[in-house]
């Protein structure tokens, strides 16, 4: 007969070599080996088992990380400084361009209102607002500029130059019918810069996206030259047009960044065409209507309605 004792530990083993022969038939699965039982007293105590979680941890964690190298963070913290003040000046510069851009616009609502009576009234305003313009907007711009790259921040203010150019032009051209250069621009604000760095210049390709932009701002004057009965005008607003695109259409193909330079030259065609058939229309028909424009003659005469009663 089998002591008690040992049918319990006959048990045991029976048990765990069942489930040892499961787990093999299923692998990626352990098996935690039952605790033993007590040892008998006068033995050592067995050590019980225990997981080495936070050895694999630290060995899986590695050396503890460094401090850093104080020379490297004070360069970057040199970057960043430089970072933040070119930002911060691309804001200033972005705010100028825009207070730029409003009040040369002005200038060339001021040109609009220009007619045979008031002509030299009209262009006196309109260039006393230039000259305020360029001593009160361009003038920030050249100190924000001043001992930087220009080219850098380019695409910051190249919207408010080439509106002024625009203006400048127009102005131009309806005082003495000729193209304002670019060096007699560049000349008129060299009084802004220091003489101790390098002054602001308008590069070309500024330059020449303002005349380009010059040509919807003739049409818009021949337009109303036509019908206020300046004809001869309009046709020297239209040679002077004409002009400028035949000379841009062979400077574009030149330029490297012209994909801006190519939309504002179809814009520009289409100028050219409205300012033309504007010409044609009155040369072709003009004898009918344009002694009428601004006189006090009977109106119903140009439909032949003038034996009518009124």
């Amino acid at each position: 007969m089998v002591p008690l004792r040992g049918c319990h530990r006959f048990a045991h083993l029976r048990l765990f070599s069942f489930l040892s022969m499961a787990a093999s038939q299923q692998p990626g699965k352990t098996l935690l080996r039952p605790n033993p039982s007590p040892s008998p007293a006068g033995s050592a105590p067995k050590r019980s088992r225990t997981m080495a979680t936070d050895a694999a941890a630290a060995a899986a964690a590695g050396p503890p990380a460094s401090k850093g190298c104080p020379a490297m963070k004070a360069e970057f913290a040199k970057h960043a400084e430089y970072l933040n003040a070119l930002n911060d000046k691309r804001e200033r510069l972005v705010k100028a361009s825009r207070d730029i851009t409003m009040n040369s616009k002005k200038v060339i609502f001021q040109v609009h209102r220009i007619s045979k009576v008031n002509k030299e009234e009209v262009l006196s305003k309109a260039e006393n607002d230039l000259s305020a313009v360029v001593n009160q907007y361009i003038g920030k711009l050249v100190k924000e500029l001043q001992g930087t790259d220009f080219w850098k921040l380019r695409r910051a203010y190249t919207f408010g130059v080439q509106e002024y150019v625009e203006a400048a032009t127009l102005c131009r051209f309806c005082k003495t019918g000729t193209l304002l250069s670019l060096a007699e621009i560049n000349a008129s604000l060299l009084a802004l810069s220091d003489k101790s760095v390098e002054p602001l210049q308008i590069n070309v390709l500024d330059y020449l996206l303002g005349v380009a932009d010059l040509s919807g701002e003739l049409m818009r004057l021949a337009i109303g030259r036509i019908s206020d009965g300046e004809v001869e005008y309009a046709k020297k607003i239209c040679a002077f047009v004409r002009d400028i695109y035949r000379e841009l259409t062979l400077v574009v193909p030149l330029m490297d960044d012209n994909s801006e330079m190519k939309k504002k030259m179809e814009v520009m065609l289409q100028s050219v065409v409205k300012i033309e058939n504007a010409c044609f229309s009155v040369h072709v028909r003009g004898s009918e209507y344009i002694p009428l424009l601004g006189s006090s003659a009977d109106p119903y005469s140009f439909f032949g309605a003038s034996d009518f009663d009124q």
